[in-house]
C-alpha cells in the first residue's frame, strides 16, 4: 500500500514552521511527524503539501493510497483503524478526516464517494505553533518508548551522575562526560554520535537527536529536544530545537520552538512568562491577530534561518518569520514578519539575495549544501510574506 502525509487544515495555525516544510516534517519528542508514521507502518511515505513545496517534498501515487493527516501522530490503535480502511472508506472523528483510502492515482476526496468510519478513541494532534513544545513530553515518552523497546542502551561513562538509569539511553557513538543526568521527570535519549560535554546538568525529558551537541555547562530540561545536528549552551527550558541550529551560548530559551539553520547570539534571552502573569497571545496566520493560546508559559516561536545578534531580547509569545535578521538592542516587537532586518528601532526589508548569501555558508559548515529548490521556496515565501512588511 502507498502511504500520502496531507498537511491538512491545520497547516495556517502551523505557519511559521511550515512556510519551509509540510507538516509532518515537524519534529516533536525524538522524530519528525513523518519518521514516526514510517516506523510504525514499516514504510515509506510521501507528501501531499503544497505546489511551491512539492519539488523538494514530492507526491509519490499508485493505483491505490492511503492519505493521512500529517498533523496527527501514530499509534498501535490508530494504525490499527488506518490499515483496516477499505477502498473509499474515510476515518474520522467529528469534523476531523484522519485518513481515507483512495482508488485512483490522484488526490481525490470527493467525500460523496467514501463511506465514513467513525473513529471513537483520542488520538495526538498538533493543531497549534505551541502544541509543539506543549505537548513534546508526552510525544518524547511515546517515542522512546518505541524506539528502545527490547534494545539495550551503549554503556554511560562512570563520570557521570546519574538518577534512574534505566530511563537513560545512549545510541551508538553518544558520548556523555561528567555530568548529572536525572531521569526521574522524564526519559533522556542520546542519539548517534550525540555528545554532552563536561559540566552539564540535564534532567529529563529530553531528546537530543543524532550528531547534536551540549557544550559545556549546559542546563537543559523540560521536556527538551535538541534536533539533528543542533548545538546548545546555557539555560534550555521546555524547548523544540527542528536541527541544524545553534544557540551556542549562555542565555535562557524557554517553552520555544526554533526551526532549522537558526541561530541565538550568545547571551540573548526569551520571556517565557508575562508580569501579571497572564494566560499569553501569538500571533497566529491564519487569522491574522493574536490568539489566545490558553498557556501561562509561551516563549519564542522562530522560523527557518532566523538570527539574533548578542544579547537579543525577547518578550513572552514572540514570533519570528523565515529569514529574519534581529540585531538592534532592545526588545523587538512581538510580531517579525519574514524576511525583517533589524530590531527595536525599527526594520527594513532582508532582500532575498543577501539571505540566501548567508545561508549557503551557514549550510556548508555543516557538510549541506543550498540548492536551487531552497532558493525557490524562500523565494516564494518571500513573495507571500510581503503583505506583513510595511516597510
Amino acid at each position: 500500500m502507498n502511504y500520502i502525509l496531507f498537511d491538512g487544515p491545520v497547516r495556517e495555525n502551523l505557519l511559521p514552521f511550515t512556510f519551509t516544510r509540510p507538516v509532518a516534517e515537524i519534529r516533536i519528542g525524538i522524530m519528525t511527524i513523518k519518521e514516526k508514521w514510517e516506523a510504525y507502518l514499516d514504510h515509506t511515505v510521501s507528501y501531499l503539501t503544497e505546489e511551491y513545496l512539492s519539488h523538494k517534498f514530492p507526491l509519490v501515487l499508485t493505483a491505490e493510497n492511503v492519505f493521512i493527516d500529517g498533523s496527527i501522530l501514530p499509534d498501535a490503535k490508530l494504525l490499527k483503524a488506518i490499515e483496516n480502511l477499505k477502498t473509499l472508506q474515510v476515518l474520522k472523528r467529528g469534523d476531523t478526516v484522519i485518513a481515507y483510502k483512495s482508488d485512483t492515482a490522484n488526490t481525490d476526496n470527493n467525500w460523496e464517494r467514501f463511506e465514513t468510519i467513525d473513529y471513537n478513541d483520542e488520538f495526538f494532534q498538533i493543531r497549534y505553533t505551541w502544541d509543539i513544545f506543549s505537548k513534546n513530553g508526552k510525544a518524547l515518552q511515546d517515542d522512546f518508548d518505541f524506539l528502545t523497546k527490547g534494545r539495550k542502551s551503549q554503556p554511560i561513562s562512570k563520570t557521570n551522575s546519574i538518577i534512574h538509569p534505566e530511563r537513560i539511553f545512549l545510541e551508538e557513538g553518544a558520548k556523555v562526560e561528567y555530568s548529572i543526568l536525572n531521569a526521574t521527570d522524564g526519559p533522556i535519549y542520546i542519539g548517534k554520535n550525540a555528545e554532552i560535554w563536561e559540566g552539564s546538568l540535564v534532567r529529563g525529558g529530553l531528546a537530543l537527536c543524532d550528531n547534536a551537541i551540549v557544550k559545556m555547562g549546559g542546563k537543559l530540561y523540560g521536556a527538551t529536544t535538541i534536533g539533528p545536528y543542533s548545538k546548545v549552551c546555557g539555560e534550555v527550558s521546555n524547548s523544540v530545537i527542528f536541527g541544524y541550529s545553534s544557540k551556542g551560548h549562555e542565555g535562557y530559551l524557554g517553552n520555544a520552538v526554533l526551526g532549522e539553520w537558526c541561530n541565538i547570539g550568545a547571551d540573548s534571552n526569551n520571556s517565557n512568562l508575562k508580569n501579571n502573569y497572564a494566560k499569553v497571545r501569538l500571533w497566529n496566520y491564519a487569522t491574522e491577530k493574536f490568539e489566545q493560546t490558553g498557556l501561562q508559559f509561551c516563549g519564542l516561536m522562530m522560523g527557518d534561518h532566523s538570527k539574533t545578534a548578542i544579547n537579543t531580547m525577547f518578550n513572552t509569545g514572540t514570533v519570528i518569520g523565515v529569514n529574519s535578521n534581529i540585531y538592534v538592542p532592545g526588545f523587538p516587537r512581538n510580531f517579525v514578519p519574514s524576511f525583517s532586518w533589524g530590531g527595536a528601532s525599527g526594520f527594513s526589508t532582508y532582500m532575498p539575495q543577501k539571505a540566501f548569501e548567508a545561508a549557503k555558508v551557514m549550510m556548508a559548515r555543516r557538510g549541506v549544501e543550498f540548492n536551487e529548490m531552497d532558493a525557490d521556496i524562500l523565494d516564494h515565501v518571500f513573495e507571500i510574506t510581503k503583505k506583513w512588511r510595511n516597510y
